[in-house]
């Protein structure tokens, strides 16, 4: 989790990711952010989001997002 609150971090900084619930819906995490966020959790994690992953639900809290890098490293 500590790692994928750092590259979140690296979008941006002022915000406690480890709190907030709704990065999507409050337009804290937009298009370009995600596109940024699945090609560094790919490298960092060494796995593939599949597409049908990627919504607002998956993205909208640091916990959801790690939720569903664990089932896919689960899945390896």
């Amino acid at each position: 989790m500590e790692t994928l609150l750092d590259i979140l971090s690296e979008l941006h900084p002022d915000v406690d990711f480890s709190k907030e619930q709704n990065l999507v819906e409050r337009g804290i995490l937009g298009s370009f952010d995600i596109v940024m966020l699945v090609t560094r959790i790919e490298e960092e994690f060494d796995t593939v989001i599949p597409a049908r992953l990627i919504t607002p639900d998956t993205f909208r809290s640091a916990e959801a997002l790690y939720s569903v890098i664990q089932s896919l490293e689960d899945n390896d």
